[in-house]
């Protein structure tokens, strides 16, 4: 070490010491950082813009059109990177950083690492109040920025320039952690950001990142191995911590070993591929009949990598009252959920753990069983997907995708009523090639999140494409990215499909009594008369080549241009908000309804809703 130092600003340190972080991937180093997405203002532009002007090439900054979607770049982004690589958000001070609050939830819920550097006020205060200011009478430190504490797994705000050299690795440190993972927030002053420090020039040298794997405790793994020996009825769940631990040679091993039945969440989907003799389906509210119907049979159940969330559990009415858990997981907060018995650790070494020591072996009738059921499911989703004499669906078109797309093109969908469409129906080509993003459910998420996920694609198979399904109403909420990736040349295919409104909460509505109102958009009372976009015009003026199919065969031949395109292509199809949808495989749901009410239709829907209640595990 020398006494060497460097005399940068705030934002320059910054700037620097990220484009000299790597991380080891396959025997190659890769930059940690990919770059990052961007809008300046007066909070951001003069200082940390300077600074990432110098580094354009090390660390491309992306155009954004909004700074939440942005995020959800971000999110698709570091999705596609199995959470190995990230991307920065930079946003000026006051609504630009507010904006970002909802893809930081998203990241937060869905566990993935995303680094925001935003603007705030002056940390002097001798010009306050300034614009964009939020002012607390009575604590003059509290501001926008503070709100982010909610939705970040590592929060900081830099007030004297020295700070960086603690708070930059401890929010990488935080991000890389496949237990505590998620966004780290770093209030920038706008003062602070351009001060000098005169830094250790050590703090800049190149460093190589190793994600941690956590070794699972000998007697957990023990406790998991004792309750699985006695199994009559054994299941595995395989959530999307199987993805990011690289896991999945060590699940199937593990299962092909065992013979267990497999089933997948709705982030771990594409684990095992469609055709694998164990897969026996996704889980839960959006799931399958054949995985359903063996969890509610199931005695015990190895979870591998899922924080087991509603959808997953049918809000904890899907498994026998008595079924017993034993949860993998990297998180101890998610490893101990409904008296699991926990193997707190990294999903692969503790998969090699329970293989090595485990002699076992489902009884054969059981395995047979879940096969059986799987067949059946497969029957009724080839059904589902197939045109036939009836309106336009969602599965239609999902069908249509399936089966003429490359089997490494990655699958995005979102909020809505696709998340369950392409849960329930998408048939796995290959590994890791969905990403469903019901974490936090997002609107939006569909085209900025491909987005971001077709700039790390690029960076590894260019040649394949990222497709996205996009209902109206998520297109009319979060459009701007498809303009994104026609500047930045990173083509994407867009399938919207135009139901006339919000129509799956419509169908919520009038699942549990209610009359239509207010989701579709020829019932609300506020619209004199209801008109379509013509989202095929729109995306072209945008760049994008666009046009409008009226059926599934159509919208084949469309697919096969899109595929051909050099550049992002939208296709439109209307379907119908009413029929078409996925009507089998789904658990109970818990969602509120009214216990009083005037209306008997919602009093009826009430008191049966209620009546199954009876299977919820009440958190033991």
């Amino acid at each position: 070490m020398t006494d060497e130092t460097l005399r940068l600003t705030t934002a320059q340190a910054i700037i620097k010491w990220l484009a000299n972080q790597y991380i080891q991937i396959d025997g190659q180093e890769l930059r940690l950082c990919g770059g990052g997405f961007g809008i300046f203002g007066h909070g951001n532009v003069t200082c940390l813009g300077e600074a990432l002007n110098t580094y354009h090439d090390e660390l491309p900054l992306y155009r954004g059109q909004n700074e939440q979607s942005m995020g959800f770049a971000a999110a698709g982004y570091a999705k596609q990177w199995l959470r190995q690589r990230f991307m920065f958000c930079t946003a000026s001070a006051g609504p630009g950083t507010a904006n970002l609050l909802t893809s930081a939830g998203l990241a937060h819920a869905n566990r993935l690492p995303m680094l925001m550097l935003c603007g705030d006020t002056f940390i002097t205060r001798l010009p306050d109040p300034v614009l964009q200011q939020m002012e607390h009478f009575n604590d003059p430190t509290f501001g926008v920025n503070d709100a982010f504490k909610a939705v970040s797994r590592y929060w900081d705000r830099i007030t004297h320039p020295a700070q960086v050299i603690q708070s930059l690795p401890n929010a990488i440190a935080t991000m890389l952690d496949p237990g505590d993972c998620g966004p780290a927030f770093i209030g920038l002053p706008q003062d602070v950001q351009g001060w000098t420090y005169d830094y250790p020039a050590v703090f800049f040298e190149k460093t190589v990142h190793r994600i941690r794997r956590q070794t699972p405790d000998a007697a957990e793994v023990a406790d998991a191995i004792a309750l699985l020996q006695g199994a009559q009825r054994p299941m595995i769940i395989a959530g999307g911590g199987v993805q990011y631990s690289r896991a999945v040679a060590e699940l199937t091993a593990f299962a092909e070993a065992t013979n267990i039945p497999v089933v997948e969440t709705i982030a771990g989907r594409a684990n095992l591929l469609n055709d694998h003799p164990l897969n026996i389906g996704p889980i839960g509210v959006t799931g399958s009949d054949s995985a359903n119907a063996i969890a509610e049979k199931a005695d015990v159940i190895l979870a591998v990598g899922t924080r087991l969330q509603d959808f997953t559990t049918g809000s904890w009415t899907a498994f026998a009252k008595d079924a017993r858990f034993i949860s993998v997981n990297a998180a101890r907060h998610d490893a101990g959920k409904h008296r699991s018995l926990p193997v707190v650790g990294d999903a692969k070494l503790s998969l090699q753990a329970l293989h090595q020591a485990l002699e076992y072996q489902s009884p054969a009738d059981w395995t047979a069983l879940a096969q059986d059921e799987r067949k059946s499911w497969n029957d009724y989703v080839a059904d589902n997907v197939s045109a036939g004499n009836r309106p336009n669906s969602y599965a239609q078109a999902i069908g249509v995708v399936n089966g003429l797309c490359d089997s490494r093109d990655r699958v995005v969908a979102a909020a809505g009523g696709l998340p369950a469409e392409v849960t329930a129906n998408w048939r796995t080509l290959d590994i890791g090639t969905v990403d469903v993003e019901f974490g936090f459910s997002c609107m939006g998420y569909e085209i900025a999140g491909a987005w971001g996920a077709r700039i790390a694609q690029a960076e590894r198979e260019p040649e394949k494409d990222v497709i996205t399904f996009c209902g109206d109403g998520s297109y009319l909420l979060m459009n701007s990215d498809i303009y994104s990736s026609v500047l930045s040349q990173k083509k994407m295919i867009v399938l919207v499909l135009d139901n006339g409104g919000f129509a799956v909460i419509n169908k919520l509505q009038n699942n549990t009594g209610n009359e239509s109102f207010n989701n579709l958009l020829s019932d609300c009372p506020t619209i004199p008369e209801a008109f379509g976009v013509d989202f095929a015009a729109h995306a072209a003026s945008m760049g994008a080549t666009s046009e409008k199919v009226a059926n599934p065969a159509e919208l084949a031949e469309a697919f096969k241009r899109a595929k051909s395109s050099d550049k992002t292509y939208v296709i439109v199809m209307d379907v119908d908000p009413y029929e078409g949808w996925t009507t089998e495989g789904h658990t109970w749901w818990e969602v509120g309804t009214p216990h009083v009410t005037e209306d008997e239709n919602v009093r009826k829907a009430h008191v049966e809703w209620e009546s199954t209640r009876d299977k919820q595990r009440r958190g033991v």
